[in-house]
């Protein structure tokens, strides 16, 4: 059996480690890096590093049904909807049953990777030390970067963005106070309904450029995404199904005293909530349109109308970044975009993985699980992609398929349907494997990291 080329990945959250399982099943040599000093990244409460957006209250807004691995359940015993403390654990107890932590270099950055020459990767660590790899895995997420939007003026209270919010304590003290919450997303309105219960907040004001359709987590009293659109339904006729069921079920946003949407049903990443309709419909949430300037302790809003304001919080959004990678080509593009075939690759890059760097309905839990029969493959040299020009085509009408229903925006240029990806994903597995076998065999990358370390 031929050396198999050596892997570097980055980061350990759920891509990571799950990423690494794949590599350790197949005997495909690894080393992960973790800037913290345990697993779990996003899910993680309080990291130290910095990274996590958790915040105390939080439940996992996809079912326990749709975010559990392959081959380890998840606890017969668990909620519905589990605590994010729960999912942490589900987490390091996959790590330790595996044998992976061991495996995981924690307290250590990637800084720098870039290509050499003949095209390895030399991967600078936080330790100053620079190793060669022939594999490159990017697994450091893309909830960590926040987003937060610019206003003429200036606010003179506390204001931070959502990925900052821990408890209506921390970072700021809530109780008694005018909070406005700008944003319609998923921690929107976790962290508005949390603030306006009448103990905190003495008012509570949502601000948004536009209306959204609030999803609940059950309908007729099952879990909501244990129903899947089937891969072979034509995807029109499942999305109309599905906002015909979405709007005799929830009804007019306008009715509950929302905003009125500017589009239909699951032309945005769905904003899920059990409680959010509830305290807009029993008035403890105002609405107003998005802000159009800060002025001072006060805030002008675009229908003119001016609050008195205590404190701001920005649940806006999160930026794809990489900060360890200086070529441009790497990076997405002003508008947020960054295609990639089968949201992995790019053309002409042949030993670079993005994993998990999508925005997958129902989940990105057990997403890179999947990515990774691909990466696996590829590295052991039973799958070959297509032609960088085929991997181009394929790529523009897999982002006509997945990101056509949405409208445009910096948060949908990388959704995808989850059921209707893997599907796809394992034909093209199937497709690669034809490809592998006619060319020969052989491995796409082979072996020469461990060779060009050793002294001449």
């Amino acid at each position: 059996m031929p050396t198999l080329p050596k892997a570097c990945i980055i980061g350990a959250g759920c891509s990571g480690f799950t990423t690494a399982k794949r590599l350790q099943d197949l005997g495909v040599p690894f080393d992960c890096f973790e800037m913290s000093d345990n697993i779990g990244g996003n899910w993680y409460f309080r990291n130290p590093n910095g990274m996590s957006a958790c915040y105390e209250s939080l439940h996992i807004d996809t079912s326990k049904w749709r975010l559990a691995f392959e081959d380890y359940p998840v606890p017969a015993d668990w909620p519905d909807f589990p605590h994010h403390a729960q999912l942490l654990q589900y987490f390091h107890d996959y790590v330790d049953h595996f044998g992976l932590r061991s495996k995981i270099t924690f307290n250590t950055a990637v800084t720098l990777a870039e290509r050499t020459a003949d095209g390895l990767w030399a991967v600078t660590l936080s330790t100053g030390e620079t190793r060669l790899y022939d594999v490159l895995l990017v697994c450091n997420g893309h909830h960590w970067d926040a987003r937060t939007p610019e206003y003429p003026g200036h606010f003179d209270g506390p204001h931070f963005h959502a990925h900052d919010y821990r408890t209506p304590f921390d970072p700021v003290d809530m109780r008694g106070k005018t909070v406005v919450v700008v944003g319609m997303g998923n921690s929107a309105m976790d962290i508005a309904s949390e603030l306006a219960q009448r103990p905190i907040a003495r008012r509570l004001i949502v601000a948004a450029r536009r209306g959204v359709w609030v999803l609940p987590k059950y309908m007729d009293g099952k879990v909501a995404d244990k129903a899947s659109m089937p891969h072979w339904m034509p995807r029109k006729l499942g999305l109309a199904l599905a906002r015909a069921k979405i709007k005799k079920t929830v009804g007019r946003m306008e009715d509950y005293g929302l905003p009125k949407p500017d589009h239909e049903p699951l032309e945005a990443h769905p904003s899920v909530s059990g409680e959010f309709l509830t305290r807009a419909g029993c008035g403890d949430i105002n609405f107003k349109p998005n802000i159009a300037e800060l002025m001072g302790r006060q805030v002008k809003f675009e229908d003119g109308s001016v609050e008195d304001v205590d404190a701001i919080v920005y649940a806006t959004g999160y930026k794809i970044s990489f900060p360890f990678f200086k070529d441009p080509a790497l990076l997405p593009d002003a508008d947020h975009r960054f295609p990639l075939f089968k949201r992995m690759m790019q053309p002409g890059v042949l030993n670079l993985f993005f994993m998990g760097l999508a925005q997958p309905l129902p989940t990105l839990v057990n997403f890179a699980e999947q990515q990774a029969k691909l990466v696996g493959a590829y590295l052991t040299g039973t799958y070959r992609p297509p032609s960088p020009a085929e991997m181009a085509q394929v790529t523009k009408a897999d982002e006509a398929l997945h990101l056509g229903p949405y409208y445009k925006a910096a948060r949908h240029t990388i959704q995808v349907d989850f059921g209707i990806y893997v599907h796809d994903l394992h034909r093209e597995i199937e497709s690669g494997a034809k490809r592998a076998k006619a060319a020969g065999g052989g491995l796409p990358v082979p072996a020469r990291a461990e060779a060009a370390l050793e002294p001449a």
